[in-house]
Formats: C-alpha cells, sequence, structure tokens
C-alpha cells in the first residue's frame, strides 16, 4: 500500500543525491583544505569544481540519453505474448534511478586516474600500453550498468572510452608535472 509514497522517498532522496553532489565535493574539499598547502588548496578546488562538472554530465548523459534506451528496450521485450509486462512504478524508477546514477559515477573516471597517477599506481605508458584491456574493461563496466541491450551499452561505451583517451592526457601532465 506504501509503494507510491515509498518510490516518492527513495527520488527524493535520489535526487537529493545529485543535486547536492557538488556541495558534497565541496565540503570533502573544505575537510582536507587544513592540511594542504596553498597551492594544493587551488588544485584540490580544480578537482571539485572538474568532478562537479564530470558528475552532472555523466548524470545528464545517462538520464537523457542511456535510460531511455533502456527503458524501452525492458519495456517492449517479450518473452512470449502470453506472458504480459506489468511495469510497476517501482521498477520504471529504479532502472531509470540506477542507470543515472551509474553513468554519473562513471564519467569520474578522469578524476580517478588523476588521483592514481598522482599517487603514482598508473603512468600514461600503462595505460597506453593496456588500452585493449581498457576497452574490454569498458564493454563489461557498460553492459553490468546498461540492461542487455546492446544499443544502450555501446551508447555508453563511447564515451566511457574517449574519457579514457582524456585520461591519458590527464595521466601525462600529472606524470610530467611530478617529473619537474
Amino acid at each position: 500500500m506504501s509503494g507510491q509514497f515509498s518510490i516518492h522517498i527513495v527520488t527524493s532522496i535520489i535526487a537529493g543525491i545529485i543535486v547536492a553532489f557538488p556541495y558534497i565535493l565541496f565540503e570533502v574539499w573544505r575537510f582536507i583544505t587544513p592540511a594542504l598547502q596553498k597551492k594544493e588548496k587551488k588544485a584540490a578546488l580544480s578537482l571539485v569544481i572538474s568532478g562537479s562538472i564530470l558528475f552532472m554530465i555523466g548524470i545528464m548523459f545517462g538520464y537523457y540519453f542511456v535510460s531511455p534506451l533502456s527503458v524501452q528496450f525492458l519495456g517492449n521485450y517479450q518473452v512470449s505474448e502470453v506472458v504480459k509486462n506489468q511495469i510497476t512504478i517501482g521498477s520504471f524508477i529504479s532502472t531509470v534511478t540506477t542507470v543515472t546514477l551509474a553513468c554519473g559515477l562513471v564519467f569520474e573516471l578522469p578524476l580517478l586516474v588523476y588521483f592514481l597517477s598522482k599517487l603514482g599506481v598508473i603512468s600514461p605508458e600503462f595505460m597506453r600500453k593496456y588500452r585493449k584491456h581498457a576497452v574490454v574493461v569498458t564493454l563489461v563496466l557498460s553492459a553490468i550498468i546498461t540492461p542487455p541491450d546492446i544499443s544502450s551499452q555501446v551508447l555508453l561505451t563511447i564515451p566511457l572510452l574517449i574519457l579514457y583517451e582524456f585520461s591519458i592526457y590527464i595521466s601525462k601532465a600529472v606524470t610530467k608535472k611530478a617529473e619537474k
């Protein structure tokens, strides 16, 4: 009986997380700022801003491009004409929010690469050498995030591969700066 109310609460919480994400990153930045030097504070602030922008781009991409394809595929999929789909508001909201949030999170790849490069865990040479592996991992990740239709999987894979290539340049810049 409380299905619609519960969905309304869950949707509100997820929307709140999405809207508050830049503020959450800002608060994380404020927490670590006292331990940073002046030069590091500027870099950390730019990471907060770029992280917020990447997350919002990922959210918009997931909501406007991937979610409609996913909903259309899952809504029209039938095992047999005898078995009818009974789509509930809960399953619809769950599909849209899961896909949208996952897209927002995977668009944070350049930030992850920045930190891993800063720590010396990865390098641009490593990323170039394992580019083919990254394509496979990206395809698998896209298959996990999206429903089992190839169109939404490819639609998510393309920007992830572009972000991967962009991340190579970020890693190169971080590595070059560390060598100075």
